[in-house]
């Protein structure tokens, strides 16, 4: 794969590379408009797509950071995005060209105040991994083998310009409207400034990792303090291949459930124990042993849950709450989902989409034993947000509603379903983690 010598690190940098990735989509557009005359309105949409992810993507990878992250987030949003930009955009989480073996070294002595030889017995400046906010390196030291992440320069300082960069077009794409949606920018704004302080992940990932040690079939790097900083992570290099590269040829219905009801319990206990989750659930973040059990990476995005967020979310996972129009209409403006300067339309408009949306979204949770390889679940799960991406009235009304909790928790838990569906895990028991 191809390195990257540079990255831009300077708001004019930064967006004078958007501004080119936006000419090209300008010129795809006038393909597309062409192509209409010799094919169909599918071929030529399709075609339209296919090069539009490719343009976008190719630019998010050069400037990586905050940019190329809101693609990975928006990879995992498969109802809402073409099927091209989710196969284009899903690369961000474990594949994008990596830095260059000499701008890694000036990196790590930026870094660390030190080269990396000073450091390890011995240290590969050639990355075997590389993602949106950095990417990982090997190394040895006393015998053991360690992963190094390293952090690409400039992206902590870069995030909130990159934000405000893709703001229009999030707003746009999910119809935000309204002064105080700032709220949810702040929110992603926060989390990712996080990611980037590898002192916090450490933190992190040593804290959940002896939390959750007693989860059965479930494994953690140990991460070293001393071999880190706040731009560089040293922990124990973790044998395993990539969840999704598992998924796609396992036959193993033994190892599926097993790997599915470690992730579940893994989750569950978490979100209901802790209180706090790992929400950034995408394939790039777990490996699976030879022997099938799940490997956990990646501590940086942590998303804590308050009482007040926490409480009135999973009540309405109840089906006796969901078919409760009184409470259920309660629930739902706890939640910030209605608001009281709602029209009656818009009341009536959003308490019937939501009621359709949780009826159909919380059904594991509405008995012990539950099949994540129902395709005929994920089918209507898609099918219900193709349906509501695609709808005129919902264009027409503010999309600026939930609490700024939704955004995480959500995501969370659109990651985990997809994740447990591509395992095919089946059986699974929903409350499991009570009894760990």
């Amino acid at each position: 794969m191809k390195t990257i010598d540079k990255i831009p690190t300077s708001k004019i940098q930064r967006a004078t590379k958007l501004v080119s990735t936006g000419a090209k989509v300008g010129v795809n557009y006038l393909k597309y408009y062409g192509d209409k005359l010799t094919k169909s309105e599918t071929e030529a949409k399709e075609r339209l797509n296919q090069n539009n992810a490719e343009d976008i993507y190719d630019g998010l990878k050069q400037l990586k950071g905050s940019a190329l992250k809101v693609a990975q987030m928006l990879s995992m949003e498969k109802s809402i995005l073409p099927q091209a930009y989710v196969e284009k955009f899903s690369l961000a989480q474990f594949s994008v060209p990596p830095l260059s073996p000499p701008l890694v070294l000036k990196t790590f002595k930026k870094y660390f105040g030190k080269l990396p030889n000073d450091i390890y017995d011995t240290f590969n400046a050639t990355s075997v991994n590389a993602a949106s906010i950095g990417q990982v390196h090997v190394a040895e030291k006393n015998g053991k083998k360690l992963a190094v992440k390293i952090q690409y320069p400039g992206v902590a300082e870069s995030i909130a310009s990159d934000l405000a960069m893709v703001k229009p077009i999030a707003m746009s794409m999910f119809n935000i409207k309204g002064k105080d949606s700032d709220k949810y920018f702040k929110e992603v704004e926060g989390k990712l400034i996080e990611e980037t302080n590898y002192i916090l992940e450490v933190e992190q990932s040593k804290e959940i990792a002896q939390k959750c040690a007693h989860i059965p079939n479930l494994l953690f790097p140990q991460y070293y303090e001393d071999l880190s900083s706040e731009r560089i992570i040293t922990m124990d290099y973790m044998i395993g291949e990539h969840l999704s590269e598992f998924s796609a040829y396992n036959t193993n219905q033994e190892f599926s459930n097993q790997l599915g009801q470690a992730l579940w319990d893994f989750y569950m206990f978490q979100i209901h124990k802790l209180k706090k989750v790992h929400a950034d659930p995408h394939p790039g973040n777990f490996l699976v042993s030879k022997d099938g059990q799940l490997i956990v990476l990646d501590f940086g995005c942590m998303k804590s849950i308050p009482e007040e967020f926490y409480v009135p979310y999973f009540e309405l996972a109840e089906r006796e709450n969901i078919n409760n129009r009184e409470y259920f209409v309660e629930k739902l403006y706890q939640l910030e989902i209605l608001r009281t300067d709602d029209s009656p339309k818009e009341i009536a408009f959003f308490t019937e989409m939501f009621h359709e949306m949780l009826s159909l979204f919380t059904q594991p949770f509405h008995s012990e034993i539950f099949d994540f390889s129902d395709g005929e679940f994920f089918g209507k799960i898609a099918e219900l947000g193709e349906r509501y991406s695609k709808s005129t009235e919902l264009r027409k009304m503010n999309g600026n509603r939930g609490s700024k909790h939704f955004i995480y928790i959500n995501r969370t838990f659109f990651g985990l379903y997809n994740l447990m569906f591509d395992l095919k895990a089946k059986n699974i028991k929903i409350n499991n983690f009570n009894t760990l």
